[in-house]
């Protein structure tokens, strides 16, 4: 068989396990987070965590397919581990690229969603006063 085959099959097993593994951590320990976000919906978070797994799953492993190619034939097992440090290093790279890409954004919808409830007043208003005419 072609080493060339060896890798890309090694890189497709590791690549899609690595994938599958961060998408299940991510969406277990996610929903927590989500719920903050979303102000304890539950349902709402249950359906965002999911949306947010498959866009993780499309996006990694498109790109995982898209980097499978190879130029460079591969002539020995030291080539083999070459090829698949460089390949797996950047679907690792990656991985974390977007899992601080979505970290981020529901970070800052969780920061807006505090500010608003912080510019509520706790008792609502019973009167209004009328400025001062000189002021």
């Amino acid at each position: 068989m072609d080493l060339t085959v060896v890798a890309y099959v090694i890189y497709l097993l590791v690549s899609i396990a690595l994938t599958i593994w961060v998408a299940r951590t991510l969406s277990h320990n996610g929903r927590i987070f989500l719920a903050d976000v979303l102000h304890g919906n539950e349902k709402l978070a249950e359906a965002v965590n999911h949306l947010l797994v498959v866009g993780f799953y499309l996006v990694n492993l498109g790109f995982v397919a898209l980097y499978l190619h190879q130029d460079d034939e591969i002539g020995n097992a030291r080539e083999i581990f070459e090829a698949l440090s460089t390949k797996l290093g950047v679907v690792l790279l990656v991985l974390g690229v977007m899992h601080l890409g979505n970290v981020y954004v529901l970070n800052k919808i969780r920061r807006r969603g505090v500010m608003e409830r912080e510019q509520q007043p706790p008792v609502a208003p019973t009167d209004w006063i009328a400025p001062a005419a000189g002021a």
